[in-house]
């Protein structure tokens, strides 16, 4: 793709923010586009891959401050349209409505350097660093950033686990290794621009090289297209991968994997995979960092005469003395009971919180009992209050 078609798009309406949007909203703009359109929950659906493709494509732009600021200066430089040919063959109006086409700004100079220096190459360069390959450059190209979401327990969470994750993304097609020409022929080599990808144009003083409209930029021609990738050399592939993920980790937590992310073109480096966490709830334990966290319910008499309790824990269980007089929301500690130190040092704690129960039905026996107890007891220690309620009168 070259850079003015990079420019065209607007990837602010692909995701669906607006241009002084923060990192955050693009973030979660992004996720949910990728949540609704990922290919493994719209099989066959053409439409939803290339919007999930483009959503992709967008991202990985804005969510780079260089990349993202490089782009909103060229757009602002040259204009969401400036690419897009007239009516008269694509000549626009330079300075003192001097004809040029916009695109040759984007060719490296094959011959004469404009005078004094000024851009050069081109902005190919510039624009090619930016983007990660322009449309004329030949050298290698790092590929995309590639990210991906991982549901785990709690214990899973806690413990660390190998998850198997499937990615979907571009690849070489195996059929005719990627030159796009059926199997048993071969590309033959561009007549125009004779297998360079540039064609030099003289206008003025100056001489500008643009990529090749005939084959687009790749320098060969492809008479009889492969039946797989119709002509393209790419499709679509799935890989499989075992991803270890640590102990410890939390909700929305990115984990990278440096060069699992998409090949790289022309012999680049590959990108790398951006791994997001999403941790189920448990239906008992609770965390705080490495400590882990339970309530467990206890009776009245339980409380106020003291019990022992069995307390569950990831590795079985453990013994919790309550004493006599615990009321609601007393926490005990339990140490080495939690999930693993994140530096390796062993494990944090368990906190038991006691959850008093009042029931809400009694039989006549419990309601008896409870009414000799009432008789029996102290009076409720609200001295305070009952004197607060006297002198402001009923």
């Amino acid at each position: 793709m070259s850079a003015k078609d990079w420019i065209e798009k607007d990837f602010y309406s692909v995701l669906g923010v607006s241009k002084d949007a923060s990192s955050e909203e693009v973030k979660k703009a992004y996720r949910k586009l990728a949540r609704e359109l990922h290919p493994d929950h719209n099989p066959g659906n053409a439409e939803a891959e290339q919007r999930f493709k483009d959503a992709s494509e967008a991202y990985s732009v804005l969510s780079d401050a260089k990349k993202r600021k490089e782009y909103d200066e060229m757009r602002s430089l040259f204009g969401a349209g400036a690419f897009r040919r007239g009516a008269r063959g694509g000549a626009g109006a330079g300075p003192g409505g001097m004809p040029f086409d916009m695109a040759d700004l984007f060719g490296e100079g094959a011959g004469a350097r404009p005078p004094g220096g000024g851009f050069g190459g081109g902005l190919s360069d510039l624009l090619g660093s930016v983007f990660g390959g322009g449309g004329v450059r030949r050298g290698p190209a790092r590929g995309r950033d590639v990210e991906a979401e991982v549901a785990l327990s709690f214990e899973e969470a806690v413990r660390g686990a190998t998850v198997p994750l499937t990615l979907r993304a571009p690849g070489l097609c195996d059929n005719c290794q990627g030159t796009g020409a059926k199997p048993g022929t071969m590309p033959r080599t561009c007549p125009r621009c004779r297998g360079t990808g540039l064609v030099t144009s003289n206008q003025g003083a100056f001489s500008f090289a643009e990529p090749c409209r005939d084959c687009q930029g790749v320098g060969s021609l492809v008479d009889e297209k492969c039946p797989e990738c119709r002509g393209t050399g790419g499709v679509t592939k799935s890989r499989t991968l075992r991803v270890r993920i640590p102990a410890g980790v939390t909700e929305g937590q990115r984990i990278r994997l440096k060069g699992k992310g998409e090949p790289g073109d022309r012999g680049g480096r590959p990108g790398d995979l951006y791994v997001v966490v999403h941790v189920k709830a448990d239906a008992l334990f609770g965390r705080s960092g490495d400590n882990l966290t339970v309530i467990v319910p206890v009776t009245f008499p339980e409380a106020a005469m003291g019990t022992e309790l069995r307390v569950p824990t990831l590795d079985g269980s453990v013994g919790v003395r309550v004493p006599p007089g615990t009321p609601s929301g007393r926490t005990f500690r339990v140490r080495g009971k939690g999930g693993p130190k994140r530096d390796g040092s062993g494990n944090g704690d368990l906190w038991v919180t006691v959850d008093v129960v009042v029931p809400l039905e009694l039989s006549e026996e419990a309601r008896k009992a409870l009414a000799d107890f009432a008789a029996a007891s102290p009076t409720a220690p609200r001295e305070r209050i009952d004197a607060e309620v006297r002198r402001r009168g009923k």
